[in-house]
């Protein structure tokens, strides 16, 4: 191993030397300590030290690095405390999660780190939007994302890579090619020689360097973040390296051929750079072995004080708490009393405007909504009066572009992703449900991000772009999901969503948007989460509903005025007004639950559930449910019109009402 260090001090050589000696003291000791069951699991980095150490010390410590499974020797460079670190890994309170992730699935905005979901890749587009932000403050600054060879094939990779190209972003990629993913060789996950030919089929800049090899490793890396600094763009490096352990400890490493770790073990990084140092005098055997006792007298004091630690007490209402970023959910009346006729979508493009106004951090993105002004025309105009810096045209890439809100809000901002259509969200489902939605409860970094969906059928529009998908969301705990179902509600929902810090999925009506006029206040005002509206008062029979059923149910009362109906417009569905639900069919003792989306596994089942367990003994009747049929979306518009609820829900009225 050749170690050019011309343009390095004896102190610097040193401090690279030190930089990886400690995380493998921490290594030797977690070893032995999973041996004697003080710890459960350990994801060892031995072996590929070089390649976190030396990336880690050439960036700017102001700077964000997003680390994935095998590089505990980046944390230790930022200088995180050991105890803290180790109650991390033993998911202790005094973790960085407390005690809701464990090892490396952790951030810290203190120390400029992201770590990793389980999800490979997926902190590729969480990146792009802090090398984004570093663009729209003009910062002198680049991020640097870490990426194993494994995670290489996912799609985050290439999406986020794409994305960090043809945005110019000021990222350094770092592909940490160890010859593994877990017990698949490097021959069955791809075939390019080197991953730094990837880089020619985007556009930037790659190489490949000796990843066990840390003055290539730093002088690389400080190198290429010196000239991103003045000249922002991507850059790829391939760190060629080698796990000597198993992916965890309990996988083991006996599929690696005969010899092949004693063959990368020869190249040791800690090994190889000790005798070059020795060899100079730059260091002498006295001195490393005084610095091996110091390092393991640290690692032992802090693990032993971090086993003595008290173990987490369970806490249901923090727990809750710690879901969602604090917010003070309140109403802002309009400041005029003046209102005009909007169409839907007017309003919500009445909405997006007041609030880049509102908020000047706030970035927009999404497919065509800049020029062309969204598949819709939402958007048009926008780019006009805010420039192309804050409404941006984004690659066809969800997953990308999502994770590049949640990195847009970690670095304080605000940003909306516009879906072409609601049914396209499936692309980029897992930043939604494991990043956005858990980052505040796992470390603490809320995920201040809007997306709009344009949802729903009775366009003809087929199985791809009709769907209703709340139900989804609705699900999944960390998120708001908001469906109004007037012009009034929608731009009132929509500033109240801007102004949350939390992720907010915002669903509106396709058919909706230019067939729904009504009278919509000026200027800025919000409406609350949680506050369901009554939209029709009545005495017989409770429907609760939300969207495009609103209008189904008011269609019906108007039709039938005989049956005194009292419509509920929830507005939002997390979070849920059921007081309002409650207090109704407390009164009418009937109650039926109406909505567009399929009937199993619907967000119906919950409203029912809710209604038969805290007035079952106000109910004068069975809850029913009205829903879509049971089948994707046909395109035939009959097809379609026998696959709504409209049928369905009249018959279940009037047996409802005769029962």
């Amino acid at each position: 191993m050749n170690f050019d260090t011309a343009n390095l001090s004896k102190d610097e050589l040193l401090r690279l030397y030190r930089a990886m000696l400690l995380p493998r003291t921490i290594e030797e000791k977690m070893l032995i300590a999973l041996r004697q069951g003080k710890i459960s699991k350990w994801f060892s980095s031995w072996g590929q030290e070089a390649t976190s150490a030396g990336s880690a010390l050439a960036m700017a410590e102001d700077e964000y690095l997003l680390t994935v499974h095998r590089n505990l020797a980046v944390f230790t460079a930022r200088g995180i405390p050991l105890q803290r670190l180790f109650s991390q890994f033993q998911g202790k309170m005094n973790g960085f999660t407390k005690g809701r992730d464990r090892s490396f699935h952790f951030g810290t905005k203190e120390y400029h780190i992201v770590g990793m979901i389980s999800h490979l890749a997926s902190q590729m587009g969480v990146a792009n939007g802090i090398a984004l932000s570093y663009l729209l403050n003009q910062e002198q600054k680049a991020a640097l994302v870490y990426c194993g060879d494994g995670g290489a094939s996912e799609g985050d990779f290439h999406e986020a890579i794409n994305t960090a190209a043809v945005w110019q972003l000021p990222l350094i990629i770092i592909i940490e090619n160890n010859q593994w993913g877990l017990s698949t060789p490097s021959r069955e996950q791809f075939r390019c020689a080197s991953f730094a030919d990837k880089g020619i089929g985007y556009g930037i800049e790659s190489l490949s360097i000796d990843g066990n090899n840390i003055v290539e490793v730093y002088s690389t890396v400080k190198t290429a973040a010196e000239s991103i600094r003045q000249n922002p763009r991507p850059i790829l490096i391939e760190c060629n390296t080698f796990r000597v352990r198993g992916h965890e400890e309990a996988s083991g490493t006996a599929y690696y051929p005969d010899g092949l770790i004693d063959e990368w073990t020869k190249r040791d990084p800690i090994s190889g750079f000790e005798k070059y140092l020795l060899d100079r005098d730059l260091i002498s055997q006295t001195e490393i072995d005084s610095l091996k006792e110091q390092y393991k007298a640290e690692v032992d004091a802090a693990l032993e004080a971090t086993i003595a630690e008290p173990d987490v007490t369970p806490d249901m209402a923090a727990e809750l708490k710690d879901v969602y970023a604090d917010f003070d959910n309140k109403e802002i009346l309009p400041t005029r009393l003046q209102s005009r006729e909007l169409r839907f979508i007017d309003a919500v493009s009445e909405a997006l405007d007041i609030a880049m106004q509102q908020h000047p951090s706030l970035v927009l993105m999404g497919q065509d909504i800049a020029e062309y002004g969204g598949a819709f025309k939402v958007t048009q105009g926008l780019v006009d009066k805010y420039g192309k810096e804050r409404v941006r045209n984004t690659p066809l890439c969800e997953a990308a572009i999502i994770g590049s809100a949640l990195g847009l809000s970690i670095n304080g901002y605000k940003s909306m992703v516009e879906m072409q259509f609601a049914d396209f969200v499936t692309e980029g489902f897992n930043q939604i449900i494991n990043n956005l939605a858990k980052s505040h409860y796992r470390w603490g970094a809320n995920a201040d991000v809007v997306i709009r969906m344009p949802t729903g059928a009775g366009t003809a529009a087929g199985p791809f772009h009709s769907q209703s998908n709340e139900a989804w969301f609705a699900h999944t705990p960390g998120l708001r999901v908001v469906y109004p179902a007037f012009p009034e509600d929608a731009k009132g929902l929509l500033l109240q969503s801007f102004a949350d810090p939390n992720p907010v999925m915002f669903f509106e009506h396709k058919k909706l948007y230019r067939s729904l006029k009504g009278n919509v206040p000026e200027g800025y005002y919000t409406i609350p989460f949680g506050k369901a509206r009554v939209v029709k008062e009545g005495s017989e029979i409770t429907v609760v509903t939300y969207g495009l059923g609103v209008h189904m149910a008011l269609a019906y009362a108007d039709a039938h005025p005989k049956m005194s109906l009292e419509i509920i417009d929830l507005r939002t569905l997390a979070p849920l007004d059921t007081g309002t639900i409650f207090n109704s069919v407390k009164k009418t003792g009937k109650a039926i639950v109406l909505h567009e989306d399929t009937l199993t596994g619907g967000f119906g089942g919950e409203l029912a559930a809710l209604i038969a367990e805290h007035c079952f003994t106000d109910l004068d009747a069975p809850v029913m449910r009205a829903a879509s049929m049971d089948t994707p979306i046909p395109f035939n518009k009959k097809l379609e019109d026998q696959f709504l609820p409209d049928k369905i829900f009249h018959e279940k009225l009037q047996a409802l009402h005769s029962y």
